[in-house]
C-alpha cells in the first residue's frame, strides 16, 4: 500500500475523532474527493474541504493554529455558513495542552514597549486607508457599534456609540479631552463639534494620523482638535477627561499599571474618564492564529485584569457595561461589507490576504456569539471626586447631566446626610 492509499484509508477515522474532540457538531469533512465523514442524521451547517492530504494532517496536528493557515493558504475551505461552524469550534469545551502553553508564556514574555506597540500598528491599522474604507461605515470607525435597536444600520449605530461615549463622559463645553489610540479621528472630531470640546488625540499609526488631520482641516476642526503621533505612555498635560476606545487590548496587562499611572498623572481632580475594550469572561488566551496573523500581542482583558488599571492608582470605577451582542452585530455589519466588496479587496491586498481578513471577520462574529469574548465600556474618576452625574438618565435623553457637589458643596436638592 503506498503513502496516498494509507492516507486515505486511516484519514476518515482520524477527522472523527477530531468532530468528538470539538463535540461532535454538525459538520461535514470532505477530503480531497476521497470521502466526506459528518454526523449521522443532521444536517450539516457547514462542509470543511480538505484540498490534498498533508492538509489533514497539519489539522489534526494543530487544529487552532492551521486551520487558519490551511484557510488562507487555499488548502481548505468551507462551503455552507462560516461563521456558524465556528461558533460551534469556540464554544465546545477545550483545555489547552502542554504545547499551547509552553507558547502562551512565551507570548507574555513578549515586550509591549514603544517599538512593540508601533510594529503591532503597522501590521494591522497600516494594511491601507482604502482597504478600511471599503467595509467601514463612514466615518471610518473600527470599533464596536451601538444599536438602540437591532434594526438600525451600521452608519447610524456607529454615530449613536460615539455618543454614547461622550454622554457618559458628561462632557461640558470648553473642557480639554485627552484621547489615546484615536483610530482614524472620528471621536475627536464628534466630541469637538457635537459637545464644544478641545481634543489632543494621540495614536501610533502614522497612515491613521495623517487620516484625521485631513479630515480635522477639511472639517474646519483643526483649531480644536490635535492629533499627536506618540506613543500612549509620552502622554502629558493636564485634561478634564481622559478617553481610550479599541487601544487597550493591545496594551499588554504588564502595562495596565503604567497605563493607569499616565491617566492618573494627567486627570483633573474633578476628571472623568472611560476604557472601551474588547475583553474576557475569564482570563484566557487570544486565539494563536489570530494573535500571529492579525493582532501580534493583543490580549483582551477580564474584568479583574483591568483594575490594574484603577486600583493603584487612586481612579474608582464609577460604571461598567457590557456590549458584547452590541460588538456580535458590529461585526456582522463589517463582514457583510467585506464579502459584498471582495472582488475590489482582492485586487487592493490579493487573495490570500483577504482571505485571512474574512476569517477573522466571521471568527469576530463567532466569537461574541458564543460569548468567548466580551466588550466592556468602564467609567471611571479619581477616588474623591463628586462632580458627577446624579443618575444615568441623562445616557437617554441627551440631557445635560445634574452634577454633584463640588469639593465640600451639598448634592443636588440638600441632601447631605439624608438617609
Amino acid at each position: 500500500m503506498d503513502l496516498a492509499s494509507a492516507i486515505d484509508r486511516v484519514g476518515p477515522p482520524l477527522v472523527r475523532v477530531l468532530l468528538r474532540r470539538l463535540g461532535d457538531p454538525p459538520v461535514r469533512f470532505s477530503l480531497w474527493g476521497a470521502a466526506e465523514i459528518g454526523s449521522e442524521g443532521r444536517a450539516p451547517l457547514a462542509t470543511i474541504a480538505l484540498r490534498d492530504r498533508g492538509s489533514l494532517a497539519r489539522l489534526l496536528a494543530d487544529p487552532e493554529y492551521q486551520f487558519g493557515e490551511l484557510f488562507v493558504a487555499g488548502r481548505l475551505a468551507v462551503d455552507g455558513d462560516l461563521v456558524g461552524a465556528l461558533r460551534l469550534a469556540f464554544a465546545a469545551p477545550r483545555s489547552a495542552g502542554r504545547a499551547a502553553r509552553l507558547l502562551d508564556a512565551l507570548r507574555r514574555l513578549r515586550p509591549h514597549d514603544r517599538g512593540h506597540a508601533r510594529g503591532s500598528a503597522q501590521h494591522h491599522y497600516d494594511v491601507g486607508n482604502e482597504f478600511y474604507r471599503l467595509w467601514l461605515d463612514e466615518r471610518m470607525v473600527y470599533t464596536c457599534a451601538y444599536f438602540p435597536t437591532p434594526d438600525d444600520g451600521l452608519e447610524e449605530a456607529q454615530l449613536a456609540k460615539l455618543e454614547h461615549v461622550c454622554r457618559k463622559l458628561a462632557l461640558r463645553k470648553g473642557e480639554l479631552v485627552f484621547e489615546a489610540g484615536a483610530g482614524w479621528g472620528a471621536l475627536a472630531l464628534h466630541m469637538a463639534r457635537y459637545h464644544g470640546v478641545r481634543v489632543r488625540a494621540w495614536n501610533v499609526s502614522r497612515e491613521q494620523v495623517a487620516f484625521a488631520r485631513e479630515r480635522a482641516e477639511k472639517e474646519g476642526l483643526a483649531g480644536r482638535v490635535e492629533f499627536v503621533e506618540d506613543d500612549y505612555r509620552n502622554i502629558h498635560g493636564r485634561c478634564d477627561a481622559f478617553v481610550s476606545v479599541g487601544m487597550l487590548e493591545h496594551v499588554g496587562a504588564e502595562c495596565y499599571r503604567t497605563l493607569g499611572a499616565v491617566i492618573a498623572r494627567v486627570l483633573a481632580p474633578e476628571g472623568r474618564g472611560l476604557l472601551h475594550s474588547i475583553g474576557r469572561p475569564r482570563a484566557q488566551r487570544l486565539n494563536r492564529w489570530t494573535e500571529r496573523r492579525v493582532f501580534p500581542g493583543a490580549h483582551p482583558p477580564t474584568l479583574r485584569e483591568m483594575m490594574e488599571i484603577f486600583e493603584p492608582n487612586g481612579l474608582a470605577v464609577l460604571d461598567v457595561e457590557n456590549l458584547r451582542r452590541h460588538y456580535a452585530l458590529t461585526a456582522r455589519h463589517w463582514l457583510a461589507r467585506f464579502q459584498a466588496a471582495r472582488p475590489r479587496i482582492d485586487a487592493l491586498v490579493g487573495a490570500e490576504r483577504a482571505r485571512t481578513w474574512e476569517l477573522y471577520l466571521a471568527g469576530t462574529v463567532a466569537s461574541f456569539e458564543a460569548e468567548t469574548i466580551e466588550l466592556f465600556q468602564v467609567a471611571f474618576a479619581r477616588v474623591g471626586n463628586d462632580r458627577l452625574p446624579w443618575t444615568r438618565a441623562h445616557l437617554y435623553t441627551g440631557e445635560a447631566p445634574e452634577l454633584g457637589p463640588a469639593a465640600g458643596g451639598d448634592p443636588p436638592g440638600g441632601t447631605r446626610g439624608a438617609l
